[in-house]
């Protein structure tokens, strides 16, 4: 799905005194409420597992031309959402710190769940997402990023419910003002001059912006600190152009981040005001407490240090006695000691020569066994050497093969879905050929270790992915197998949707998801260790 562009957001700014004017009177059915936010109620329904409801989602006066509909499939222990909005404006109008809208589902106590972003494509706007509540309303706002995690004040769209059903959900949203000082300060903090820039990173620098707002740099000095670095890190893949997944995650990883500051603040500047607060009142009660207990504590410590002077007098009389003691039976312990150091010396004397040759032998029998060592250590060092250079060709011949890559757990060669029939684990002409490729070096080296491990996307269910990952793993060992290479030699494992390695929410990360991995092993390239499961994917 497209993103908004930068030069769509600069032009949006246009209208943005006239868009303020607007929303200056707040959301509808809303009313103050403490710490800056306001309170709003929208309405709820419960959905039973196993009905399938459409919600109509209404306009509010903000953006009254969009319209849409939510498809709602009730779940034993879920419910999935498939939300669809047409004639949706850009979020810029209701201020330049807006720059997207989230789809909430909150439930009558009041708990709000981000449940996602709705990015724009030509006024049209897509997802589809789960929660674990069954009772709730749901709400899409205006936000400054995609990763916050309470509703702001522009509520654009409300779902409706089906008629007698209706349960009131009354929750706090954030107020216009925690987001932004002045708008021209905000497009020099966000926006930049590349009209290129994906949508993701300008949310990035917007959530930083906002966190630093809130006092970050005091009340979450660490956790700012770090999104600062994650949103320098997502500028630099930025420029050195790393791809879109990257740039992406990078900038989600920043959001959540400065999300977390900017919450860690607000709770902590309340937390100070109420103990500044309490720590006046107890001051001014201490203080009328404490000339009195003055008085009284100079007497008690005038006496305490009388006694104390007597007991320092007695001590020291008593301390005098012993040192006289101690010293007595110390010049008897010397005179006995230098008899006895006599005694050692001749003793050591006749020693001297017995130990002169021990000591002559053992340095013999000392560098002969640094000899040794030596040349142990230059043979293992050379076999390393060895299994290094072995390691290296192997992963440069698999590589005109399959993508592989070295990592602690072995050579990891990757083949894609595309070698597969789709939904199958029937392998294509071309992955038998490549097969039978990496066979014929695996067979070069006996003593290697080959895992196969299957992985899935997340669409369908656990279980179909755990057999379909299952399925082509086991596919892939009884091909190599056929090709010569020993059953006792080569494993295999499904895996399923359990370790992806790029998000699951576009087709270009489920593509990568979906793929078969060889992991080569064994003492022949240094690695000692069985295979295990892949941490990544």
């Amino acid at each position: 799905m497209k993103k908004l562009c930068v030069f769509a957001v600069v032009a949006a700014g246009v209208s943005i005194l006239a868009a303020q004017g607007q929303v200056a009177g707040g959301v509808p059915n809303s009313a103050s409420s403490p710490a800056g936010s306001v309170s709003h109620t929208t309405k709820a329904t419960h959905y039973r597992p196993g009905a399938n409801t459409k919600v109509l989602l209404q306009a509010t006066e903000l953006m009254a031309s969009a319209s849409g509909e939510a498809k709602i499939e009730a779940k034993k222990t879920s419910v999935n959402i498939d939300a669809k909005i047409q004639n949706v404006e850009e979020a810029t109008k209701f201020g330049m710190e807006y720059l997207t809208y989230v789809l909430w589902a909150v439930s009558p106590e009041g708990r709000a769940e981000n449940l996602g972003e709705l990015m724009l494509d030509k006024g049209q706007a897509h997802l589809k997402a789960s929660t674990d509540m069954q009772t709730f309303g749901l709400i899409v706002t205006a936000e400054p990023y995609s990763e916050v995690s309470q509703p702001g004040n522009m509520v654009v769209m409300e779902g409706a419910v089906p008629q007698g059903e209706e349960i009131s959900a009354k929750f706090d949203l954030v107020s216009k003002g925690t987001y932004s000082s002045t708008n021209a300060h905000i497009q020099d903090a966000i926006f930049g001059i590349d009209r290129n820039t994906p949508m993701e990173l300008f949310e990035a620098r917007n959530a930083v912006r906002i966190a630093h707002i809130a006092a970050g740099d005091r009340y979450a000095t660490s956790i700012l600190a770090k999104a600062d670095q994650q949103l320098s890190q997502a500028e630099q893949a930025y420029r050195q152009r790393q791809g879109k997944t990257v740039i992406e995650a990078a900038a989600r990883e920043t959001e959540q981040t400065a999300e977390e500051a900017r919450v860690m603040s607000v709770k902590q500047k309340a937390e100070d005001e109420a103990q500044a607060k309490a720590a006046a009142e107890k001051r001014a009660a201490e203080e009328r407490e404490a000339k009195a207990r003055a008085d009284a504590e100079a007497e008690a410590q005038r006496r305490a240090e009388a006694e104390e002077a007597q007991k320092q007098a007695e001590a020291a009389k008593a301390e005098a006695e012993r040192m006289k003691a101690e010293a007595e039976a110390a010049a008897q312990e010397a005179a006995r000691q230098r008899e006895e150091a006599e005694k050692a010396k001749a003793e050591a004397v006749a020693q001297q020569q017995a130990l002169a040759e021990q000591a002559a032998k053992a340095q013999q029998a000392a560098a002969q066994s640094d000899q040794l060592r030596q040349q142990a250590e230059q043979m293992r060092q050379q076999a390393e050497k060895e299994k290094q250079e072995l390691r290296a060709r192997l992963l440069q011949q698999l590589n005109t093969i399959l993508a592989t890559r070295d990592s602690a757990r072995g050579l990891i060669a990757n083949m894609s879905d595309v070698l597969f029939k789709s939904g199958s684990f029937e392998l294509l002409p071309g992955a038998r050929e490549r097969l039978a490729k990496v066979s014929g070096i695996v067979l070069a080296y006996p003593t290697l270790r080959l895992q196969i491990e299957g992985h899935t996307d997340a669409i369908g269910s656990d279980d179909y992915n755990q057999q379909l990952s299952e399925a082509r793993a086991e596919a892939v060992r009884q091909y190599l197998i056929q090709q010569g290479i020993a059953q006792g030699q080569i494993t295999a494992r499904g895996l399923g949707k359990t370790q992806p390695i790029a998000s699951n929410d576009t087709p270009e990360g489920r593509q990568q998801n979906r793929r078969v991995e060889l992991v080569l092993s064994g003492d022949a390239i240094g690695d000692n260790t069985s295979a295990s499961l892949s941490t990544q994917q």
